[in-house]
């Protein structure tokens, strides 16, 4: 019996940053849930998350050292 096919960590990367900008498909939705590892979900999640703080927080210190 041949094993399930699981999502690689870059369909795994397309997956959470269409979900997070919210233009991911239902059916690539069920895609996801269907053949996605949690972990790599969750990890790859975070990972994503804090990169946009840290921008975020980049750039408000830059506008901010420009403003005065």
């Amino acid at each position: 019996m041949s094993e399930p096919k699981t999502h690689g960590l870059w369909t795994t990367f397309k997956g959470v940053m269409a979900g997070l900008l919210g233009v991911q498909s239902h059916q690539q939705h069920e895609q996801d849930f269907t053949q996605g590892k949690a972990s790599h979900f969750i990890v790859i999640g975070l990972i994503v998350v804090i990169v946009f703080i840290l921008v975020v927080v980049g750039v408000v210190n830059i506008v901010l050292s420009t403003a005065t």
